[in-house]
């Protein structure tokens, strides 16, 4: 499960309407059946206009200044195995969201009419997405690109030999095309991967716009805030500020496992996910001591590194060998982890 908290903008400045971002989610419903559709959702309604959701983030930003960010975004975006696991991925995943936005609210270190922040103090709007496409921005787009422009520009200049404006052997270029095409790294069904080509599997997820202000436009209830858990003085009163942005992760995934019964390997846990990243030596070992059933599902999570031949297949059985390896998995493994949703 990877969730990501963040600001709207557009380049270096905050979006001023919610507007841009909201048509931007209805963009699948634009190639959808009406009966298909998946509707905006807030806490109690099950369907919500886009022009709606529009006008009431908007309306909810009394004393935002410019530089200040009017809505934040979450995006909730399950693993393939977690998808797997689920019934009906639209109802599932609505009640799943209905009930972290509870642990979303109470991770806010901050009280507001004497009382610590409830679900009921947020405007929040949720929306059911099923298909995900390739960004210029990953992996894949990047590594294909100069070689697919390298292909488009060939390709050009063989019509410009056929058309006369240019002199040449079109059976050398059209060898260089072949040769070109077949170094290229990152295909999908045997079609190269490219910007905007619909990415393969089960690409269910949740996208969450929420107004920065509470439901009454008078309190600011941050998830930017960078402290943790503190007081600071505000028009002359000391208030708690700060949000638990750890805590918040953890219980989204605990949550998950118990509303559907989900059965975490450690490989896929949060806690474990962070000592990865600090200490991938003690993180290996802890999957040694795991059951044999329970290792290999763990290596199932970082299989698609290995056969990408990044990382050595390593035998679940021989875990002295894997431990002499540890320190140079570590920056494959980061990799490892993307691929297989397991993002902090």
């Amino acid at each position: 499960m990877y969730i990501n908290i963040s600001p709207q903008k557009m380049g270096v400045k905050y979006q001023k309407s919610a507007a841009n971002f909201v048509a931007y989610l209805e963009k699948e419903n634009n190639e959808t059946a009406l009966a298909s559709c998946e509707h905006f959702f807030s806490q109690y309604e099950d369907s919500v206009s886009s022009n709606e959701v529009s006008t009431r983030i908007d309306a909810n930003t009394s004393n935002l200044h410019k530089n200040h960010p009017k809505f934040y975004t979450i995006t909730i975006n399950p693993s393939q195995k977690e998808l797997a696991h689920l019934t009906k991925h639209s109802s599932n995943l609505k009640d799943y969201v209905r009930e972290l936005m509870k642990h979303y609210a109470a991770s806010f270190n901050r009280e507001i009419y004497g009382r610590k922040v409830t679900v009921d103090d947020l405007v929040y709007f949720a929306k059911i997405e099923h298909k995900r496409t390739f960004k210029r921005t990953d992996k894949a787009v990047l590594e294909n690109r100069p070689i697919v422009a390298e292909i488009k520009q060939l390709k050009q200049e063989i019509k410009k030999i056929e058309s006369g404006e240019l002199t040449g052997n079109i059976a050398r270029y059209r060898l260089k095309i072949k040769e070109l095409e077949e170094s290229i790294p990152y295909r999908q069904n045997g079609q190269i991967i490219v910007q905007g080509m619909e990415k393969e599997g089960i690409q269910t997820h949740v996208h969450i716009i929420m107004s920065r202000k509470d439901a009454t436009n008078k309190h600011s209830i941050s998830p930017g805030s960078k402290q943790i858990a503190s007081e600071v003085f505000l028009n002359g009163k000391l208030i708690k500020v700060g949000f638990h942005r750890d805590g918040f992760v953890a219980k989204a995934e605990l949550c998950f496992d118990t509303m559907f019964q989900y059965r975490r390997n450690y490989a896929e846990h949060y806690q474990a996910r962070k000592t990865f990243i600090k200490d991938p030596h003690l993180y290996f070992s802890n999957i040694y001591k795991l059951s044999v059933q329970e290792k290999r599902k763990a290596f199932e999570i970082i299989r698609p590194l290995r056969e990408k031949r990044i990382i050595p297949a390593i035998s679940i059985t021989k875990a002295q060998l894997a431990l002499k390896v540890f320190k140079r998995l570590k920056k494959g493994l980061n990799h490892a982890i993307q691929s297989a949703s397991i993002e902090l």
